[in-house]
């Protein structure tokens, strides 16, 4: 990864947008345990082809596909942990042939390609026990139980061209806390933690944001705070109450707006990629320093904030 101390981050502004909604747009199967890690294990190309869509639409920034990738969730469909260690390399390995195919195609073109960054993602606990625990946090592990899953991606990630690590949908101030720890064992290595809140103050496990902001901020190597898969409406709230307790980097990627509605697995509501970008101006204004999409968003919208972003 690249070394914390030579990791410049001037101009990354635009985070992409949902990997799921696309994947799924492209007609992939998401039943799978490990969502969206399965089809970076049997449809590389449909990944890659994501990836430079979000890039295309305007993104200074890819999250990898690994959000999902742990050896706890391969063992489960009888893979082993070098497997998921081989995915988690392999994700972000899309990502640079993204980024290469990018700058390519813009220098063919004669621009000059943007920087961009590589984002490895790993997502929270309960994303591998997929059943909706990464909005809760209310698991049945120890905090070393804890400190040793993510210590165990994080080595494998550590291994990797990413940019950063993004822990992404982050439930509780316990969870963070495991991460810190697991972190301190590679103090070379630069990342953020993005929690997801169920209100306009308290994460999705019910601590107000502002504890888990004020715990992040100390340490060095975390290089922002992040909102994500979160409602929209929740988003300018959350930004002043991390504002007022942190010095860090702000990301906020939210979903859509729709609502999951889990008697009938299916989404409700509407999603106005233009609405979306309208709003991405104002939490910028509001101290947000990197936006972007999470469930349900898709290139429109990511397109809607790069363009926001440049009024």
């Amino acid at each position: 990864m690249t070394p914390f101390d030579e990791l410049d981050l001037a101009g990354l502004r635009v985070i992409d947008g949902g990997l799921a909604t696309e994947l799924e747009r492209a007609g992939c199967d998401l039943a799978s345990p490990l969502w969206s890690g399965e089809v970076l294990r049997a449809h590389p190309e449909k990944v890659l082809a994501v990836h430079r869509s979000y890039l295309d639409a305007g993104a200074d920034c890819l999250l990898t596909a690994s959000y999902q990738v742990s050896a706890m969730g391969f063992r489960e469909i009888g893979l082993n942990g070098d497997e998921a260690r081989a995915a988690i390399q392999q994700s972000v390995a899309l990502g640079e042939e993204a980024r290469r195919e990018y700058m390519q195609a813009e220098l063919a073109a004669g621009r000059e390609p943007r920087p961009i960054w590589i984002a490895g993602s790993l997502g929270a606990y309960g994303a591998a026990l997929h059943n909706g625990a990464e909005f809760h946090g209310r698991y049945n592990v120890s905090h070393s139980e804890l400190v040793a899953f993510h210590a165990e991606r994080i080595l494998a990630m550590r291994e990797t061209a990413a940019d950063f690590v993004a822990f992404e949908t982050i439930p509780s101030l316990a969870e963070a806390e495991a991460i810190l720890e697991s972190l301190e064992r590679f103090p070379d290595l630069a990342a953020y933690i993005s929690f997801t809140c169920r209100d306009d103050g308290h994460t999705g496990h019910g601590e107000p944001i502002e504890e888990c902001a004020r715990l992040v901020d100390t340490p060095r190597q975390i290089i922002a705070i992040g909102i994500n898969c979160t409602a929209p409406r929740y988003i300018l709230p959350l930004i002043h109450r991390i504002r007022a307790v942190s010095t860090k980097r702000i990301a906020v990627y939210p979903n859509s707006g729709e609502d999951w509605v889990a008697e009938t697995r299916s989404w409700a509501g509407a999603s106005d990629p233009q609405s979306f970008g309208a709003l991405a101006e104002t939490w910028r204004r509001a101290g947000a320093d990197w936006i972007g999409g999470c469930c349900r968003t898709g290139p429109e919208h990511i397109r809607a904030i790069e363009q926001a972003s440049k009024s």
